[in-house]
C-alpha cells in the first residue's frame, strides 16, 4: 500500500507594500465624498450624487488593507484560505484587504526545560535540564506545518534531552572507551550534540536553534549518596596509587644515591628492610613514630 507524505510549506515574499501612500490614497478618496455632498447641496444634482457611494466604498476598502508590523515580526497572508506569502516589512504596511493576516514573532526565545528524570548510558537514574535558545526561521512552516509550533518545540526539546541522556554516561568509568565523552566531563561535546539533535527535530516546524546548553545535571536522589561514596572511594584509590608511585621513585632514588656515593654497603636483606621502612614512612597517612634499634638486624 502506497503512503503519501505531507508537503512542507515554504515561506515566500507576499505582495505587500508600504502603507503610508495607501493611507494618503484612502483619505483622499474619503475626502472626495464631502466635496460631492457640498456640490449636491449647492444644486449640482444627480451627477454628483452617483459617485459618492463609490468613493466612500473605495476609501474604506483601501484603509481596511492597512496593518502594523513591529521589528522582528512577520505576517502570514492568506486569501480565502490559500497561502499568498509572508510579509517581513516593518512599520505601516498594506496588503489586499480581502486577505487575512496572521502575525508571528521572529524574535529569539528561551525555553527552560525543567530537570527530567531519565537513565544515562549505564542505566543509572539521573536528573537533567537544559536551556534552549530558538527562533522562527520559516514563518510559513511554523504556521501551517504544525498545529502549535511553541508546544511542538517544548515537546520535541524534552524528547531530545531524554534521547541525549541515554547516549552518554554520567561520569567516567572503566567500562567506557578512552576519550569517550560524558555528561559531566564533556559539556561542550554534549551541548553540540544537543544542538544537532534539536535542529533535526525542529526543522519540521521551521524553527532554528541558536544555542542549547545543559543547565542542570545530577544523580537522582535515590542513588545520589551511593554514587557520592563511589566517587570518594575512586578518588582515594587514585590518590593512593599516585602516592605509592611517588614513594617507589623516591626509594629507588635513595638507594641509587647511597650506592653511587658508597656511603654504606647494604646487602639484599638490609635493602629490603630499608625499602620497607621508607615505604611505611612515605605512604602512611599519619606521622611515623621512630623506633630506636639498639641491637643489630640479625640479632
Amino acid at each position: 500500500m502506497a503512503t503519501t507524505s505531507q508537503a512542507r510549506s515554504q515561506e515566500r515574499a507576499a505582495a505587500a507594500r508600504n502603507g503610508y501612500p495607501m493611507v494618503a490614497l484612502g483619505v483622499a478618496l474619503l475626502l472626495v465624498c464631502p466635496v460631492l455632498v457640498f456640490a449636491v447641496v449647492r444644486g449640482g444634482g444627480t451627477p454628483f450624487i452617483v459617485p459618492i457611494p463609490f468613493f466612500l466604498a473605495a476609501g474604506i476598502f483601501t484603509l481596511v488593507g492597512l496593518y502594523m508590523l513591529q521589528p522582528n515580526e512577520a505576517a502570514n497572508i492568506t486569501l480565502f484560505g490559500a497561502y499568498s506569502g509572508t510579509d517581513r516589512g516593518e512599520g505601516l504596511r498594506w496588503a489586499n484587504p480581502l486577505t487575512s493576516r496572521a502575525r508571528i514573532s521572529l524574535r529569539s526565545r528561551n525555553l527552560n526545560v525543567a530537570p527530567l528524570k531519565v537513565n544515562d548510558l549505564r542505566g543509572n537514574p539521573i536528573e537533567i535540564g537544559a536551556v534552549v535558545v530558538w527562533r522562527v526561521r520559516d514563518a510559513a512552516q511554523a504556521a501551517f506545518d504544525v498545529d502549535d509550533y511553541e508546544n511542538y518545540v517544548k515537546v520535541q526539546a524534552e524528547a531530545a534531552i531524554r534521547h541525549l541522556a541515554s547516549m552518554y554516561a554520567y561520569d567516567t568509568g572503566d567500562d567506557l572507551a578512552e576519550g569517550a565523552h560524558t555528561l559531566r566531563g564533556g559539556l561542550d561535546a554534549v551541548s553540540a550534540s544537543l544542538r544537532d539533535e534539536l535542529q533535526a527535530r525542529f526543522s519540521a516546524a521551521g524553527v532554528e536553534v541558536e544555542d542549547a546548553k545543559i543547565s542542570h545535571l545530577a544523580y537522582a536522589p535515590e542513588i545520589a549518596q551511593v554514587m557520592l561514596r563511589r566517587q570518594q572511594a575512586e578518588a582515594i584509590v587514585s590518590a593512593r596509587h599516585k602516592i605509592v608511585q611517588g614513594a617507589v621513585g623516591m626509594v629507588e632514588a635513595a638507594l641509587n644515591s647511597l650506592s653511587e656515593r658508597q656511603v654504606v654497603h647494604l646487602d639484599d636483606e638490609r635493602k629490603a628492610s630499608m625499602v620497607s621502612n621508607l615505604l611505611v614512612v612515605l605512604c602512611a597517612d599519619r606521622e611515623a613514630q621512630p623506633v630506636i634499634n639498639t641491637g643489630t638486624l640479625y640479632g
